[in-house]
């Protein structure tokens, strides 16, 4: 199976999931679910990343979010990549946590974002998990409707200004859209090529970016802009295992040449890397 195309660029808009490997649960326990959603937030932090609806389920998760910076591919692989590195270590297991690489569409807000957001809070419900959303802890659902104090991470506050300009008719206004959702077909049965959900003319507009070669031209550079030199780890971290650590979760580097410029084994390399970990 060929490796789908990311297309990348400030502002956009996805609906991202990953799924266990072999469909094994990927979270555990309570703790499981805590530290994910620990990860997620300095994963948002770190590359200003807006989530507007998510959803833990058992062997998958759900996150429709925007990147301001145009960073997908690179968020996405530090969230599944640390993650997996807690769980096996956590659970004492060795190998792949997730069936592959994460799933991305490039979703049209206008058409789609409210939609698609009410699909992701309805995930426990079709699985019989729960009779309805709010019973289900694991979601951004509680937080929309003020059963729980909502994080900087996840923008509440522009959903439910489409619904009312006051905060309770709005939270009531989202509440009857969402139970109306319920048995509804899922939105991303319209997605085209595997990667687009909008209509004609956003879908047009996308592939005219993917096959602009400016456009592969301006993603190539970000990326190398964005990537600092081990040297630049070392200065801005006096903690060695903290600059080898940093380094590492950059993606940038593998841990032969973190350690090679340290002077240090891989195992040291490693053992610098767990000591960051979450847990």
């Amino acid at each position: 199976m060929s490796r789908p195309l990311r297309l990348e660029f400030p502002g956009a808009l996805y609906h991202v999931t990953a799924r266990g490997n072999v469909k094994a649960d990927i979270y555990l326990g309570r703790r499981d679910r805590i530290v994910w959603l620990s990860i997620l937030e300095e994963i948002c932090t770190r590359y200003n990343f807006v989530v507007h609806s998510f959803c833990q389920m058992s062997n998958h998760y759900h996150i429709v979010l925007e990147t301001i910076d145009g960073n997908l591919i690179q968020g996405m692989r530090q969230l599944n990549g640390r993650y997996s590195q807690y769980f096996n270590r956590q659970h004492q297991r060795v190998g792949h946590v997730f069936q592959g690489r994460y799933k991305g569409i490039l979703i049209q807000r206008e058409k789609y974002l409210l939609e698609l957001a009410r699909y992701v809070v309805l995930n426990p419900v079709r699985a019989g998990f729960v009779q309805s959303p709010e019973q289900w802890a694991w979601s951004s659902y509680p937080y929309f409707i003020g059963q729980a104090s909502c994080p900087a991470w996840l923008d509440v506050a522009s959903t439910l200004a489409t619904f009312a300009v006051r905060q309770d008719a709005a939270m009531a206004a989202y509440q009857r859209f969402v139970i109306a959702g319920i048995g509804e077909q899922s939105p991303l049965l319209k997605t085209a090529h595997q990667l687009l959900l909008g209509d004609a003319e956003f879908i047009a507009n996308a592939r005219a970016m993917i096959a602009s070669p400016t456009f592969r031209a301006v993603n190539k550079s970000q990326r190398r802009a964005l990537t600092r030199s081990l040297a630049e780890y070392a200065a801005q971290y006096h903690n060695r295992d903290e600059a080898m650590a940093r380094a590492y979760h950059s993606t940038a580097y593998t841990m032969n040449q973190i350690a090679a410029h340290f002077g240090v084994s891989d195992k040291t390399v490693s053992r610098a890397i767990k000591k960051q970990m979450p847990g």
